[in-house]
Formats: structure tokens, sequence, C-alpha cells
């Protein structure tokens, strides 16, 4: 029989005081965090999130610097595609597809505040391909604005199309692409936002089988994203935050302020249900699923903290505002959760839905998973066993994961400028983008650099096709001092911009072409950009720390278990058990997106490739995330072991008592998640399913199987540190073990 020794101590952990002076003041405490969050919104509307650029790494972000200052920057170039239904409809041959085109260049000419540079196919060369003709403009006005200053030619445009049924007639560009990847995304979120509201509150009430007690995560979690966000208006003067940051947070503070209510009012729930009173339901609480969730809490900020280290922009404004919304939620939890929970006692438990209220409120353990977890414990090495082998077979097409950047596949080919761009990209092939050569330095107009750009034409025979004409040069600033003055050398590449071809003409320019022919020319410097080079060099930043990200994760995770739950055996069964769930999810995700399975049901098309910076990402995200469910059941498993249960006792009553909670648990982050996969953007749909997938595999295989499997095969060994003599619970609670205290003024609701 398991006894409940009590403990004295003058000092009870800080979670557990932070927990009773909030019981204490509960009136307050709820108050203040309301206001706090009202005030952050009002805060965050006020000052609005700022446009902070986000450059890429490498010579690549030298020259998108340079290409943004005010005397640099270049409108975005828009083209207008007019081309024939039929293979007869050529140029050359047909009447209405010569008079359309003329009557685009007259409609963009007559816009001189949103058209500039009108180029026709009349008056051009190479802007006639078959039955396929180009209109080329540069969007007038400031670069910063071309996204609202297009929208004339647009209607333009589409107002001669509907003139012109037989015809194609279509505009596309940098300023449209990113008017409708803007808007796609804003509307991505608000789907995200709305959706997942009514989903987890039907899955809440489902788990707790009471309105009031569904509430409670739903109120932590939204006032933990309400706060985060408005608050990152803060950063975004220093780091770039943009509409996917504040969706990944919004998805990031859902799933673990969901997470950490649960696991508090779940044993609030069963300390009742065991007949102690709020108070010291609330005291018992504080002490295990108090100290989880912050134990929890640390361990994935420190996991996103790691994004840091690839030095790229993005992800500083990504890392940032989770572990700001990670941060809000466990100081919700710690605070606002249990003054709440003491203000309304057993109110939490009204509004009960028929024929379920009763037996989710009893907060019984899972029978279900006690015959799994018995059976495995009976079995660890042939069920373990067989459980690994499964997900390393799920993990395989790892191994042929490819990573590219989408481009246009960011978008499904339904999205009208998306089907625009490539067909243009078909009729007029030789990459969308070109690369673009900043040179800056003394006398750019003197003749070193004009025989240097000669040579460059020159050099274009040799590399085969690797770069083509036409080459283009522009000075900028040539009002200004001979130092300020910027020279822009446009080199089209060979390739599609994100292929191998591309980065191979990108190599031939960087290592030959360009050392031997500006490189020569003294008191200059030049740095390529464009979408080859930003591609090619966040790529190569990428893979170099990568390592670095991954060392300091698992270095950092492993230090604070070992803290924790004082053993080396813990947090080395814990990174194994992570790294494998996530190697399945991979797995998962490589056979999806990049094979081109389920494309029809998801609504992508697949590419070949992996959106480079996602896999990261998803190791720092899926490692701290699914610590939520890992550190509770262990914290349960060691407050058993504490109370003078066996190592195998613990281990089958920790998990079947807690496997309600983190299945609930785990069924709402899966379906938040899922919502993810049904958005437009690709990036979307990767990460919703990658991670759908991992929590479900975290939460089912590896805690219900895995876990219980290697706890079982070392046994005491698992809660001893080296050196140290065996774990033995009764004495370890006769010492301060956590168990139930005779005192309870801190948590006195009196």
């Amino acid at each position: 029989m398991i006894t409940e020794p009590t403990r004295v101590a003058t000092h009870p952990p800080i979670v557990e005081r932070v927990a009773g002076w909030s019981v204490r003041h509960r009136v307050i405490v709820v108050i203040s965090w309301l206001l706090i969050v009202i005030a952050a919104f009002a805060v965050g509307q006020h000052l609005g999130t700022s446009n902070t650029n986000s450059y890429d790494p490498g010579q690549a972000g030298r020259a998108e610097r340079i290409l943004n200052e005010p005397a640099v920057q270049q409108p975005d170039g828009e083209a207008v595609l007019v081309q024939g239904r039929s293979a007869g409809q050529t140029f050359a041959r047909d009447p209405e597809l010569r008079q359309t085109v003329q009557q685009v260049v007259a409609a963009l000419r007559r816009l001189p505040a949103t058209a500039a540079d009108v180029q026709s196919p009349f008056t051009s060369a190479g802007l006639v391909n078959g039955q396929s003709a180009l209109v080329t403009f540069n969007v007038a006005g400031s670069p910063s604005n071309d996204d609202t200053a297009v929208v004339p030619a647009l209607n333009a445009v589409a107002a001669i199309q509907a003139r012109h049924p037989d015809l194609t007639v279509a505009e596309a560009g940098g300023a449209s692409v990113d008017r409708t990847a803007s808007a796609q995304i804003g509307q991505d979120f608000r789907t995200a936002a709305v959706t997942s509201l009514p989903v987890t509150l039907v899955l809440l009430l489902i788990v707790f089988g009471a309105l009031i007690a569904a509430g409670i995560p739903l109120l932590l979690a939204g006032t933990a994203v309400i706060a985060a966000i408005s608050l990152l208006s803060i950063p975004s003067r220093i780091v770039p935050i943009d509409g996917t940051t504040s969706a990944i947070v919004l998805l990031v503070g859902m799933a673990v302020g969901i997470d950490y209510s649960l696991f508090y009012l779940r044993r609030v729930r069963e300390e009742r249900a065991a007949g102690r009173d709020t108070g010291e339901a609330l005291r018992i609480s504080a002490a295990t699923s108090g100290r989880a969730i912050a134990v929890s809490g640390l361990t994935v900020m420190i996991s996103l903290a790691g994004l840091f280290l690839t030095g790229i922009d993005v992800f500083s404004g990504v890392a940032i505002g989770t572990i700001l919304v990670v941060g809000v939620s466990v100081l919700g939890s710690l605070t606002f959760l249990p003054a709440l929970l003491s203000l309304l006692g057993t109110a939490t438990d009204r509004g009960r839905i028929p024929f379920l209220g009763r037996r989710r409120a009893a907060a019984r353990p899972s029978r279900l998973w006690g015959l799994v977890v018995r059976a495995v414990v009976r079995h660890p090495l042939a069920l373990g066993g067989l459980a690994a082998v499964a997900l390393l077979a799920l993990a395989t097409p790892l191994l042929s994961l490819h990573l590219e950047n989408p481009d246009l596949h960011s978008f499904p080919n339904s999205v009208p400028v998306i089907r625009t761009e490539e067909a243009i990209g078909q009729a007029f092939p030789g990459g969308p983008e070109p690369a673009e050569v900043v040179v800056t330095g003394a006398n750019l107009s003197g003749p070193g650099v004009s025989k240097a750009v000669t040579a460059l034409h020159a050099q274009v025979a040799a590399t085969h096709g690797a770069i083509r004409e036409p080459i283009t040069t522009a000075l900028f600033g040539a009002s200004l001092p001979a130092s300020d003055q910027v020279l822009v050398i446009s080199v089209p590449l060979n390739g599609d911009a994100t292929n191998a071809t591309s980065v191979n003409a990108l190599n031939t320019l960087d290592t030959r072409v360009l050392p031997a022919t500006l490189g020569k020319v003294p008191g200059i410097s030049y740095a390529v950009g464009g979408d080859t080079a930003s591609n090619t060099d966040f790529d190569a930043q990428l893979d170099s720390r990568t390592p670095l990200v991954f060392a300091f994760v698992l270095g950092l995770a492993f230090l604070l278990l070992m803290v924790s739950f004082r053993s080396l055996a813990i947090p080395a069964l814990s990174i194994c058990l992570n790294l494998l769930s996530v190697g399945a999810a991979y797995g998962v995700m490589t056979w999806i997106f990049q094979d081109g399975h389920l494309q029809g049901l998801l609504g992508f098309s697949a590419y070949g490739g992996i959106t480079p910076w996602l896999p990261l990402f998803m190791f720092v995200l899926l490692f701290g995330l699914s610590m939520d469910y890992h550190v509770f059941i262990l914290s349960r498993i060691r407050e058993l072991r504490l109370r003078g249960a066996s190592a195998r006792t613990a281990v089958t009553d920790g998990i079947t008592s807690s496997a309600g909670v983190v299945t609930s648990a785990a069924v709402i982050m899966v379906a938040v998640f899922s919502i993810f996969a049904s958005l437009s953007e690709i990036e979307f749909k990767v990460f919703g399913v990658a991670m759908a997938v991992a929590v479900l595999i975290d939460a089912t295989v590896v805690r219900g199987v895995l876990l219980p499997a290697g706890l079982a095969l070392l046994g005491d060994r698992a809660w001893t540190m080296p050196g140290r003599p065996r774990f033995r619970g009764s004495e370890r609670a006769r010492r301060g073990g956590i168990g139930v205290r005779s005192r309870k003024s801190e948590f006195d609701l009196g």
C-alpha cells in the first residue's frame, strides 16, 4: 500500500509559494491579469507592428541592405502576359492579339502614377515568343507602397481581359504577388483564429463535461495569445515580425495554454474526487502539476531560444514571439489559473453536459491505457522494440529529404497570379529574377568599371548558358558623392531561380565570372543578390548553424531534466524518445509533401522538396512541446516513487493516471494543428500536418509504449545519479518528498 507521508518544510518550493500567494489574493490576481492583458492590447494597438526589414545572411543580405537604401530602392517589376489560347494565335499572325497588346500598352501609359517605364513588344526585343507577348513596366511611386500602387494596373488589365475572352490577358510580378501573398496569409490567419476556437471549445466540453471547466483553458490560452501578439509591437522595432510570426504565436499559444490548463485543472478535479477541499487540492496541484508546468515551460523556451543561434532575422522574430507567448502562458498558469480556480471553487463543474459531466468530473484513471501500459511493463523489450521499429519505418523517407524553396509553389496554382507567373515562366524561360550584382566604391562610372562590365558581357558565351543576356546596368545616386553611388548589374541566370541549374549558374557567376571581371578593378567591392543568391546564402547559413542549434537545445534540455529529476538516465531516455518521434514526423512529412502523396486531399502541388527552414524550426518547437507531456508524466511517476511505490508500479500508475489528460491535450493540439493543414500556403500545410502527426505519435506510441518500456528496463537506475545510493522512495519522502503536507495556511481560503 502506498502511503502519503507528511512533509515538514519551512520553505515550500517557489511554485507552491507563488500559487499560494495568488490564492490568498485571488480577486486581485484575477482582476490584475485581465487588466494586464487589456493594457498589452492597448499598447499593441497604439504602437502597431513596425515593418522591420528582414535580410538574408551572407553577401545576399549585404546586397539587400544596399538595395533597400532610399537612393537605391528599385520599384517592383510587373509583366502583362497576352497569349493566344490556340497554337495558331501567334503575335505575328493574329490581329486581335496585336490589338490587345496595343490596348494594354495604352492603358498602362494612361496611368503614370501606377506604371512607369512601360515596355512594348512592338518596340522592345525579347518580349515576343510565338503566341505569347509581354508588356512590362515598373510600379511607379515609392517602392514601399508597390502592393497598393499596382491596383489600378491590375484593374485595367482585368478590364481588357473581359473584352477579349478568347485570349489570356493577365498580370503578375513582384508587387502583385506580394499583394496576393499578404492578403492570403492574412486570410489564413483569420481562418485559423476563427476556426480553432469553436473546435477547441467542443473538444474541451467533451474532455471536461462541463461548460465552466471547458472555458477556463480557453480563457487562459486566449488571454496569453492576445497579450503576446499585442506585445510583439515592441520587438517589431528591432526584428522582423510578420503575419506568419503572428500565426505561429497563435498556434503555439493555444497549444501550451490549453495543455497547462488541462494539467492543472485535471489534478484539482482528481484531488477533489479523492475527498480534499479546494484549498488542499490547489496546494497539491501547485506542487505537482504546477512544478511540471514550470519545468516544461522552461524547456520549451530553451528550445525556442536555439533559433537565435541561426543568425537569421526571421528566426529571431519567431523565437521572440513564441518564447513570449510560452512565458506568458506559464506565468498565467502559476498565478491567474490557481487564483481563478480558487475563486470559482466547485463552480468549475457547473454547466455539466448530460450523460458526460459526472463521469468526467470524477477524473478517473484511463482503463485502456492501463491495459496497454501493464502489458508493456510485463514485456518491455518485445513491445518497446516493436514500437521503435515502427517509428523507424515511418522515418525511412527522411533519408531522401531534399530541401528546396517552394518559390511559386508556396500557393496552389489555382491562385490567378501564381498561375500567370508560371505561364510567363513557361513562355519566356530564363528565371523569374536575375542575379543582381551590387557594386560600391569610388569612380563607378569610370573606365575601369566600364571595361569590367564589357568583359562581363563577353563572358556569356564562355559560361555555356549559365549566364545570359540581356545584362543591364543602372547607376543610382548620380547626384551624390562618388563614394555613395551604387551600380546595380542585372545578370540573368539559367534555371528557375531555385533549382540546381540556377545554383550552378550562380556559382559560375560568383567564382569565375565576377572575379575575372569586376574583381580586377581596384577600389570597388560587390555583393550578389537576387532570388537565387538569397536562397543559396540562407541555406548555407542554415546548414552551418543547424548542428549548433541541435547541440544547444539537446544540451540545455539534458541539463534541465537532469536537475529537475536528479537523474542521468531520465534526460538521456527523454532525448532519445523525442528524436525518434521527430524523425518519424519528418518521414511522414517527406512522404506526403516531397513525394506528393495526398495532394488532392490536402490541396497542394508537390514540387519535390521541403522548405529549408521548416525542419529546423519544427525540431525546435516539437522538442519543446513534446516535453509538455513528457515532464507531466515523469513528474507523476516521480511523485509516486517518492511516496514509496516500486519502480514498475510507479510507471504503471503514473502513466495510467495521467494518460487521460495527456490524450485529451494531444487530441486538442492535433485538431488545432490540423486546421493549419487546411490553409492555402504550403508552408502552413507542411507545418500543420507534420506537427499534428508528431504530437499524435508523441502522445500515443512514445508516451504510452516506449516511455514505460524504457523505464521498466531501467528500473530503479532511472531515478539515481551515478555514485549515489539506489533510490528508496519512502526514505526520500521522509526527507522532503512530494506528499500531503499538514500545514496549508498558504492555501487557506477562509
